[in-house]
Formats: C-alpha cells, structure tokens, sequence
C-alpha cells in the first residue's frame, strides 16, 4: 500500500491498552480524527497512515509492550511515507520525551489532559517533518466536550469526572489523570439524552471515584457533596437518570468504599433503569494491609455495604478487584483476603498479582515478596473465587434473564450457534436462538432461560421466550455507530488531509 492519494482522506488506527477510561479515551480520539477528515482503516490494513497508541500505565510490563508494538512498526513506516505513528495516554504523560528518544520514529506523543490537540500536532508534525511532544499537566478541555466516535450501537460510557483526589500507594493513576474535577448534571444528562436519541439502551457512568462526585460543587456553589434532602450529588444523577425516556440500564464504575453511602445504595434500589450490580474493588481483605495500600476503610466497612447493598438488592451481583502480594503482606493477611471473599460471594472478581509500578510509593518499601510466594497464593485465590462464582451462578439455573444481546462476548458463539449479551446483573449469558436464528441482532433485547452455570458465565439452551427489536439493533444492522458532537472550544478543523510526500529528514525519514 502507498499513502493516500492526494486530496483523499488519510486513513486512521487507534489501539487502546488499560482500563474503561482509556477505552472511552479512544473513542473520542476516534471522533476528533473523524471530524478532522481522517477515515477510519479497515481491520486488515496493515499500514493505515495514522497508528496511535493509547497506552496505560498501570498494567505490568506496559513499557515494554509499548516500545514492542513501536518497534514491529518501524519496517512498515519505513516502508510507507508519510505514516505517521502517535503515543497518548497514561504512559506518555509519565515519560514524555523519553518516547522519542527511545523510538525516535514516533511523530506525535501528547497526554492525558490535551487529547484534543491530536489532529494539530499531527499536522505540525508533517509539517514541520518532526516529532513534536504536548504534555500538559492539568486538563485544557474537559474531555467530554470532544467530539466521540462510539464503538458500540446499545451501550456508552459517560464520563462525569477525570482524576482522582485518593493517594493509594500502589496507584500512580492520580499523578497522570490529575485531581478530581466533576462534570456539571446537566451536562452529563444531555450526554446521556444524546446517546439514547441515537438508539443507546445502556450507559455506564465512569469516574475514577463516582461516590465522591460533586465534592467541587453544592446547591450555591460552595464546595460541599451533599444536596437536596441529604442526598448526594451522585445519588442525585442516578435518580435522574431514572427520568430519561428509553434509557433502560444505568451502570457506573467505579466507586471507593470510603465514600459509599447509604443514599447511594437507595436510589439504585428505588431507580428502575439502575442495574442492580456492583463493581466495589477491594484490593485486600487485611486491615493492615488496606491501612500500608493507604485505603481508608477497613474490611468491616467493606463487608457492611455489601450487607446493606445485599438488604436492599437481594439480587445484587457484587463484583470486586483484589491485588495479592502487596509488600509486606503475610500469609495471615492473604488468609484475611479469603475469608472476606467466602462472606462476601463475589459474582466475579478482577484478581492481580502485586507488581512495581515505578512512581508509586508501593515499589519502595520494604517487604516485597518473591514471585513463587506471589504466585500461589493468587492461585489459591483464583480457586476460592471460582468455587464460589460457580456456586452464586448454580443457583440462577432455571431463571428467566433480560439480555442486552453483545457484540463479541462469546469466543465460541460461531461455533457453537449460541450469541451472547449481559443481563442485567452483569453476568455474561451465552444463548440458543432457536428459530429465531438470524433475526436477533446486538442490541435486541432477548429473555430466556438460564439451562447451565459456569464459574464465569451462564448457558441458555432453549428456546428464546421473547425477542424485542431495538433502536440499537437497528443501528447496528445498519453499520452505523452513534456519534457525540462535542464542543471543540477553539480547535481548528482541519478538513480531509492530504497525503504529505515523503520527507527529506527529519522523524518521519527514520
């Protein structure tokens, strides 16, 4: 392949590492590319004029991985003029420069906070035929003011705030993201409007601590969490997020124990369109061991919510992220962790082993634990979780389940002539269509029958009791993703740019 034609849009690739924000992170970088004049590439081009890389920098090895994928590229960017290849996210906002002196055919590294600088920089770039590098360290646009190219047809994110005002020590998510800053109500509500008017079934509010939401704002503007009738700005959004027509499910992630409260806990029991599911991250089941990662509750307090949650919800699935192998953790303090496990009977649980994440205060202290110690007691952990996800999911057999029907969620659907979707809970559910084969597309609604449980999803094999064509199935027969316009606040649009010819020197030239 050789670049685009002259006056022919330049085509586009994002890959995205991490976590929902990142994935959210991605599709607005899709939608300003889109609105710049670039084309999406098809999934087998191999050489789009544009790779971007929205890396993370939380996961283990992330610098290698990154500087793995940079260096696979370079043979093909040598081979292709023109191509441009740009790094954003967490890692890029941690090293900066570093990226191009290490892997000096990069065009373009920004950070969190300026992903609406992209479609400049990548025209300074060509341009001035050289790497340039943007990282700001306080956001210059909220990002949910960009516009966002969505990836699925039923269900968005929506950000109603960036940044985290915690200090845990093995998390350098605060030093990349920034502080806590929220998003008004009433922008998030017309985010989520817009979505449902474009035929979205789902939303999932995303914040890296949703129950302290509004801790910047109050009823006069004064810095207080608390609004109307004690109730909190968070319980707040949910309720109103129970008032928009067609939104049938409400989802958030993720929220702190510190500041889970229980107005929280009654307007998902008394919203409708609010799942009843929970992912609330526990990390660790040893107080000494929260009080060293300096998360400020205790197991008791973990363990009451979900007493409260299970009260109000008795359907409730909770879900949980645990870290085994923190430093200095010992085996009375991994025993600690199972138990509150066996009493809280997680529906599923994100388990990671403890590794060094350079920056945080975890990868200096004392008491870092061998990697065969590590090892086992994750694996040990890993079986106490199955044993009880598979005993939670057993007792669904013979249920009736609302899925939400999913694009990609069953690996052996093709194989096995089921499709698969969530249903409310969140649980995955893989199901037969009967003779309703071909009719039912992602975003239908479907009920049916829960036949078998396994430790990580549920089978109905029968016959589809129902089937309800969506706005979203729609959509999704049709090709077409919804689309969030976004205010740009002053960023040039560019139009559809032309192919640069190959520079004389510079970045692009190596």
């Amino acid at each position: 392949m050789t670049t685009a034609a002259a006056g022919s849009p330049r085509t586009y690739q994002v890959r995205t590492y991490g976590c929902q924000m990142n994935v959210h992170d991605s599709e607005r970088i899709s939608g300003l590319l889109e609105q710049a004049g670039y084309v999406r590439a098809a999934e087998a081009d191999e050489q789009p004029d544009v790779v971007v890389f929205n890396t993370c920098a939380v996961r283990e090895n992330a610098d290698n991985r990154l500087y793995g994928n940079l260096g696979h590229l370079r043979p093909v960017k040598d081979k292709h003029p023109g191509m441009q290849i740009a790094v954003g996210g967490c890692l890029a906002q941690k090293d900066r420069g570093e990226i191009v002196r290490k892997a000096p055919w990069v065009d373009v590294v920004f950070g969190t906070h300026n992903i609406g600088s992209l479609p400049v920089l990548l025209e300074r770039a060509r341009h001035n035929a050289a790497a340039e590098v943007e990282i700001l360290e306080s956001l210059d646009v909220f990002p949910s003011t960009l516009p966002t190219r969505r990836e699925s047809t039923y269900a968005g994110w929506v950000s109603i705030s960036v940044g985290c005002n915690n200090t845990c020590t093995f998390c350098i998510v605060p030093s990349l993201r920034g502080k806590e800053k929220d998003r008004r109500p009433g922008d998030i509500l017309s985010e989520v409007r817009a979505l449902v008017d474009e035929g979205v079934l789902e939303v999932t509010l995303l914040g890296q601590n949703v129950n302290s939401y509004g801790v910047a704002f109050g009823d006069a503007g004064e810095p207080n969490r608390k609004r109307s009738g004690g109730r909190s700005a968070f319980a707040e959004l949910l309720r109103a997020c129970g008032d928009i027509e067609g939104l049938e499910r409400v989802r958030f992630t993720s929220p702190h124990p510190k500041d889970f409260t229980d107005d929280v806990i009654a307007a998902m029991a008394e919203t409708p369109n609010v799942c009843h599911s929970l992912h609330m991250p526990l990390q660790s089941g040893s107080d000494d061991v929260l009080r060293a990662m300096r998360r400020s509750y205790r197991s008791e307090k973990y363990l009451g919510i979900i007493e409260k949650v299970r009260a109000a919800m008795p359907d409730a699935a909770i879900t949980t992220d645990i870290i085994v192998g923190f430093p200095g953790e010992t085996d009375a303090d991994f025993e600690k962790t199972l138990d509150v496990v066996r009493e809280a009977r997680f529906s599923s649980a994100f388990t990671f082993q403890y590794s060094k994440r350079p920056g945080t205060p975890a990868a200096t202290m004392d008491g870092q634990l061998p990697k065969q110690v590590v090892q086992e007691r994750y694996e040990r952990l890993i079986s106490c979780v199955e044993e009880i996800t598979w005993a939670e999911n057993k007792k669904l057999v013979g249920e009736t389940v609302e899925v939400l029907v999913a694009v990609g969620e069953g690996r052996k659907d093709e194989r096995t002539g089921r499709m698969s979707g969530r249903a409310r809970d969140g649980r995955l559910i893989h199901f037969a269509t009967g003779s309703l084969a071909g009719q039912i597309r992602p975003g239908d609604i479907v009920h049916t029958t829960v036949t078998y449980a396994a430790p990580h999803h549920l089978n109905a094999d029968g016959e589809p009791l129902s089937h309800r064509r969506t706005r979203a199935g729609d959509a999704a027969e049709a090709g077409r993703a919804p689309r969030t316009p976004g205010v740009l606040l002053g960023l040039p649009t560019l139009g559809a740019p032309a192919a640069a010819p190959a520079p004389a020197g510079g970045c692009a030239a190596h």
